[in-house]
Order: structure tokens, then C-alpha cells, then sequence
């Protein structure tokens, strides 16, 4: 095994305003000489803040990692509205008719649970094989269907007459710059989004970040230091630690007797598999004729 196939972690960048995160992928796949590099959800140019990327076999994990829960800290600008639902599009209508604050947080509140939002056009989201910020690059929009999304937890703190910060916490594929826009809307007077700090995304927060141009000044071996261990992500997931035996028939796509590792968890359940400490896979417990049985479903170490 090379030294490139050795690498497996999550490094959590902090990312600056003005770059895409295609842009910080281009980066750190020279910084770290492997084009096995890959974010797990997308941050606009304008966004800052937690872009967690999956470094070397780490990026088998990305569909697991991108359903994490996400936290933002927005400024909600009211009073305006705008092409791209966010202060650098071109205004569409403005009001100084500003609710008061009590309206303000009523309004921000009445959001928390499943709510349904349409993608805004300057989205990453694919149709027919298009993403829609390439659309409405072209001056092309195209009709979307509303989808649903869930607003954990959502706090308001105004900050002046008109401007107010969102601290939101929130499932995958929502859009805070259309729930600013949709605050306003409720409100009557229009909002746009003004600023987004991702703060977390599952279990990496802005406290284990790094920026890119603290990893250019950094030695190869520092770099190295700032992967965090992929099992990290899935530390909530039950664990089991196999045989010897039990390992290799995993590891060579065999499905095991739920019975023989253990497991007791429910038909369904993703859990991790260990053996002598290192995390070498995801399994799912599966039903059958003969019981339940564990089957790997992503493998990591080989």
C-alpha cells in the first residue's frame, strides 16, 4: 500500500468568503498530493465558516456524511428582497415597513418542524442534469418543486432595527437564505440573507476547523496531524469487534450471523465494525430466513 492509500480522515476547513468549495477541493488535492479529496456539502462564495472534506478513502463515506445535521449562524437583512434571495443579488423590491421585534421572533419561531422550501436558482441542486446556478448564470429559471426539510431548532437576536441573527440548526438540503426569504415573506415586508457561518456539520464544529492558508504554511506531517479519524463521524453508531475469522469473511463481502458478532440491534441498523481498536467498516443488520445477519456495507481498511 502506498503512502496516498494510506490516507483516510476528515479535515475540517474553515472556509473564507469568495471561494467556491470546488475551488478548496482544487487546493488541498495539491496540498496533499491525491485526487481523493471531496466536501460533504456544498457552501456558497459568499458562505463561511465548517466545510468538512474527506481525504483519501474517507470518501467512501460521503453519502453517509452529507445527511448529518447542519448548524448556521445568518444575518437576515429585512426590508428587501432579491434575485438570489441573498444581499449580493439585484434588489427586486425594498419596504421600510419594519415589524416590530416581538413579530420578528414570532415569525422566526413559527418555522421550528418540517417545513417545505423551493431551491433557490443559485443552488448547487441538479435538474436534468443542470445546476441551477449555471441556469440562472445563463439568465435561464426553471420551475422547482417545493421539498420538504426540518428546522430543528431556530433562534432569533436582533441586531438593529432591521437586521436580526438566526442561530439554525437543521436538517440536509435546507437553504437559509430561502428561510430568510421566507421569514420575510410571512412578514410581509421581504428579507434577504446578509451572512452564513456554517457552525457545525455532524460532528465537526467551527472549533476544529482550519483555514487553508493556515494548511499552505503548515509541513507535510502537520497536515497530516489536522485529519480527524474517520470513526469519528459514526462514534454514535453501536460497534462490533469481530474475530479474526469473522473480519476477513466481512471484509470479503460475507454476510454473519447476527448471533456469532453479538449484535442485537435491529433489522436495519448501521453500525461499525472494529477489530483491535481500528474502525475497518460500516455493516447493516439485516433479516433473513435464518436470523438476522451483519454484512459490510462500506469497507475503509482493506
Amino acid at each position: 500500500m502506498n503512502e496516498n492509500e494510506k490516507l483516510c480522515g476528515i479535515l475540517a476547513v474553515n472556509k473564507h468568503a469568495g471561494v467556491t468549495s470546488s475551488d478548496v477541493v482544487v487546493r488541498l488535492r495539491r496540498l496533499y498530493g491525491t485526487r481523493q479529496i471531496g466536501h460533504t456539502g456544498t457552501l456558497d462564495p459568499m458562505a463561511t465558516g465548517v466545510l468538512p472534506v474527506l481525504v483519501g478513502r474517507a470518501v467512501k463515506a460521503s453519502d453517509y456524511l452529507t445527511a448529518h445535521t447542519k448548524r448556521y449562524e445568518a444575518e437576515m437583512l429585512l426590508g428587501v428582497t432579491t434575485d438570489t434571495e441573498d444581499t449580493t443579488g439585484t434588489v427586486l423590491t425594498r419596504s421600510e415597513e419594519i415589524p416590530e421585534e416581538e413579530a420578528v421572533l414570532a415569525a422566526a419561531a413559527s418555522f421550528v418542524g418540517e417545513i417545505r422550501q423551493i431551491p433557490p436558482m443559485v443552488s448547487a441542486l441538479k435538474v436534468n442534469g443542470q445546476k441551477l446556478a449555471d441556469l440562472a448564470r445563463r439568465g435561464v429559471t426553471v420551475e422547482r418543486q417545493p421539498r420538504p426539510v426540518t428546522i430543528l431548532s431556530l433562534t432569533a437576536e436582533r441586531i438593529d432595527r432591521a437586521r436580526y441573527r438566526l442561530d439554525v440548526r437543521c436538517t440536509k438540503g435546507t437553504y437559509i437564505r430561502t428561510l430568510c426569504a421566507d421569514i420575510g415573506r410571512a412578514l410581509g415586508c421581504g428579507a434577504a440573507m446578509a451572512a452564513l457561518c456554517r457552525t457545525e456539520s455532524g460532528a465537526v464544529a467551527l472549533r476544529d476547523t482550519v483555514t487553508l492558508a493556515e494548511l499552505e504554511a503548515m509541513t507535510e506531517e502537520e497536515r497530516l496531524a489536522r485529519l480527524i479519524p474517520l470513526e469519528r463521524a459514526f462514534e454514535d453508531l453501536p460497534a462490533l469487534a469481530p474475530s479474526d475469522f469473522y473480519a476477513r469473511l466481512l471484509r470479503n463481502g460475507c454476510a454473519v450471523s447476527a448471533d456469532k458478532l453479538g449484535a442485537v440491534q435491529p433489522a436495519g441498523t448501521l453500525v461499525r465494525l472494529m477489530r483491535g481498536g481500528e474502525f475497518f467498516a460500516l455493516g447493516r443488520v439485516l433479516s433473513g430466513e435464518d436470523g438476522a445477519a451483519v454484512k459490510a456495507e462500506k469497507i475503509f481498511v482493506l
